[in-house]
């Protein structure tokens, strides 16, 4: 079965990934490309995963092409507060588009809840909108440390840490429960306005 697995530089998602490579799943990993750091940590990360099931080719996609018209846009209608959201639904819809493509069943990410601030209930359930495949979150009941102990033991632990610029869009202040009726009214606007 093929799925595609958002994969960043980080420690979640090489675990995601690996938990479902362990279930028999064929995955492509996509990357948002960020950082020529954060771009040569995914080909080391992918070539540990690579012992443990079918990766595929990681799938580069440019964020300053495909992702950054969108926050200034939303930084100029006073939304900048909506950028991690909004990052996390590009992400996801750009995967499903993949995923059709390659005839995917499934994405997979490394989403555990209330780690972060995408992450919490409500913002899962607005991020979600973006795919009409199913999304499979495997550390979602999991803790940060048993993360650890999971990458530790697969050996992506180490390149994970490794040092790399951080996020270059956060907001100061980003939504931590969004409301899902806002989001869609901004999206709608950016639909409108040919941005997303």
């Amino acid at each position: 079965m093929k799925a595609v697995a958002l994969l960043s530089s980080g420690i979640d998602s090489p675990v995601a990934i690996y938990l479902m490579l362990r279930k028999g799943f064929e995955v492509t990993p996509v990357h948002f490309r960020q950082s020529g750091t954060k771009e040569s940590k995914v080909f080391e990360l992918c070539e540990v995963l690579g012992r443990y099931g079918r990766l595929n080719e990681p799938v580069i996609v440019d964020s300053y092409e495909e992702q950054a018209p969108v926050f200034s846009r939303l930084a100029e209608i006073g939304k900048g507060k909506w950028t991690c959201l909004f990052c996390k639904w590009t992400m996801l819809r750009k995967a499903c588009r993949i995923g059709h493509r390659i005839g995917a069943k499934a994405i997979i990410t490394g989403d555990s809840l209330g780690q972060v601030a995408s992450q919490t209930l409500d913002n899962l359930l607005i991020i979600s909108t973006a795919s009409d495949l199913p999304i499979l979150r495997p550390l979602i009941g999991l803790d940060k440390e048993e993360i650890v102990r999971i990458a530790k033991e697969i050996g992506t632990f180490e390149i994970s840490i490794e040092q790399e610029e951080p996020c270059p869009f956060v907001p100061r202040y980003p939504v931590v429960r969004g409301s899902l009726g806002e989001f869609e009214r901004i999206k709608e606007r950016l639909v409108r306005e040919g941005v997303l």
